[in-house]
């Protein structure tokens, strides 16, 4: 999904720029998120991080690991919130099948790359990916560095 039609539909809540950084992302697909009241006003807040969050498939189920919804000071008094528990990922069988193939048999990782509306839902984006070595996150780093000068030089000569 681009940048633009996630922006019309509501806008990022939270991104994962390391995820990025440390592997190549084969593929993305858009998962629902199962969350509880708390959660949602805690999203409408800002109040996310998805650095060390990962997704695992157990019991033919997809469940998002290490995000942290730090819970605003209003939850509750009777309740106590855990910030870093699991929560289901809402995905068609379809989707789950390919993911289960991809991660048991081709040695892929699964990674929350995003969090985002969508017509007044939260959805997660997934990342199929497979991890960098030291070399190709300098090899990254200078095809970013050369497209920036680019840009830079293209810009000085008009």
């Amino acid at each position: 999904m681009s940048k633009e039609k996630k922006a019309e539909s509501g806008g990022t809540i939270a991104l994962n720029k390391k995820a990025r950084h440390d592997y190549f992302i084969e593929e993305r697909i858009e998962a629902g998120v199962a969350l509880e009241g708390w959660e949602v006003k805690s999203l409408r807040a800002g109040r996310v991080q998805l650095v060390d969050s990962y997704v695992i498939i157990k019991d033919g189920e997809a469940w998002l690991l290490g995000s942290l919804i730090t819970p605003l000071p209003t939850v509750s008094t009777h309740y106590t919130p855990d910030p870093t528990r699991t929560r289901k990922l809402l995905l068609h069988r379809h989707q789950l099948d390919k993911l289960i193939g991809a991660v048991e048999r081709k040695g892929y990782t699964l990674l929350a790359l995003a969090l985002y509306w969508s017509h007044g839902k939260v959805k997660a984006e997934i990342g199929l990916a497979k991890g960098k070595q030291a070399h190709d996150k300098r090899e990254s780093e200078k095809e970013r560095d050369w497209q920036r000068e680019k840009q830079r030089l293209l810009k000085g000569s008009r």
